[in-house]
């Protein structure tokens, strides 16, 4: 029998919610979120192991969320669920970053049936440990290790680590690293990042060693794998 999983559920019409909600709750736990705001608040201070999302919110779009939460290294399995049916909107709709696409209306069982797939994944594609040369990083117990041995990193330190290894060999500017690990609203700077990085480099790097993240003069950071 499968474990029961951590859902988070994102609908703003609130009869429809309790309805999807409690189809699902015989198996799993559902958190329900009726904003954008909400699931993104959620999602910061959880962790999830599916997200179902509308499409349209009061204060934005599920899809938007998604974006942020992939461009972030988010790996959870998403569904997007939206009166939404067209091919053009589908497409959008994965190139987000959407595991699967049901349009309302629907059966109830055929939700229960795109929730199991999804959450009968493979463990490793959703909470796979990054490793990059002698630095490893699980994002699920949240430990990075240099040599096998722990270092402790403040959260947007982590975060920061984690984006770069996520994505290896690719070079990106302050301005996107801001933009993809700094939430929107945050009061920070390119100098926030020039910080964050100088911090990391004196925790995970070997003294006389050869820095783990790269500095592209001109450009921005990364980390060669």
């Amino acid at each position: 029998m499968a474990t029961m999983a951590k859902i988070l559920l994102l609908e703003d019409d609130g009869d429809f919610s309790e309805i999807v909600s409690a189809c699902l709750r015989g198996s799993h736990t559902v958190e329900q979120a009726f904003t954008v705001q909400d699931a993104r608040d959620r999602i910061s201070f959880s962790d999830f192991d599916l997200l179902i999302l509308d499409w349209n919110l009061p204060d934005g779009q599920g899809l938007d969320l998604l974006k942020d939460f992939r461009a972030n290294g988010g790996v959870t399995p998403a569904l997007m669920m939206t009166a939404k049916s067209d091919i053009n909107d589908k497409v959008q709709g994965f190139a987000a970053g959407s595991d699967d696409y049901l349009a309302k209306p629907f059966h109830l069982q055929e939700l229960i049936a795109r929730v199991g797939a999804l959450l009968r994944r493979p463990p490793q594609l959703t909470e796979e440990v990054l490793r990059i040369r002698n630095l490893t990083l699980d994002p699920k117990s949240r430990v990075v290790q240099v040599d096998n041995e722990e270092v402790k990193i403040l959260p947007k330190e982590f975060a920061l680590l984690e984006f770069l290894m996520r994505h290896p060999n690719q070079v990106f500017s302050t301005e996107q690293i801001l933009d993809r690990v700094w939430p929107s609203t945050a009061e920070v700077s390119p100098d926030t990042v020039t910080t964050t990085v100088k911090r990391l480099r004196k925790k995970v790097d070997k003294p006389g060693a050869v820095s783990l993240i790269d500095t592209v003069f001109g450009v921005g950071y990364k980390i060669t794998s």
